[in-house]
């Protein structure tokens, strides 16, 4: 999750919540946060449709993943941030079980696919086989004249 989006979740300035994690950055190792590239950020904010670099942040948004905002909790002490960080956690467990469930779907579907795909390889010799019976038979040419 982004930066903007975790403050806005924990009724807390962007700023602020940049200033916490700076102030305890031993605690966000590159698996627990990361900043966005220039290339990155301005993509994000083409799909976003968000500021064209008049106004808006300067820096580079920190991206938050599970753990980090499991972090967030030690770093941020207000009631409203830690029931704010219970309920993304509830959160990422739901999305875990709907990915899981979703696992068992796509490999099913996988499966069909290379089912069809073997059965369409059949297909496809059977019918050049009846092609082959459909053409007339060649008949020899019989020769005119006299044969020594």
């Amino acid at each position: 999750m982004l930066d903007a989006d975790l403050a806005k979740l924990y009724r807390v300035a962007t700023k602020s919540l940049n200033l916490a994690v700076r102030r305890n950055l031993a605690r966000f190792p590159e698996d627990f946060m990361f900043q966005l590239t220039k290339q990155e950020a301005a993509s994000l904010r083409f799909q976003f449709e968000t500021s064209n670099g008049r106004g808006g942040s300067r820096y580079m948004p920190h991206v938050f993943t599970e753990q980090g905002i499991a972090m967030l909790s030690s770093v941020l002490k207000s009631s409203h941030a830690i029931q704010m960080n219970i309920l993304i956690m509830r959160a990422f467990v739901k999305i875990r079980e709907v990915l899981a469930t979703h696992k068992d779907v796509v490999e099913k579907l996988s499966e069909i696919e290379r089912i069809q795909h073997r059965h369409g390889a059949h297909i496809a010799g059977i019918w050049k086989e009846i092609e082959k019976l459909m053409q007339p038979p060649k008949r020899p040419k019989y020769r005119i004249g006299y044969s020594a």
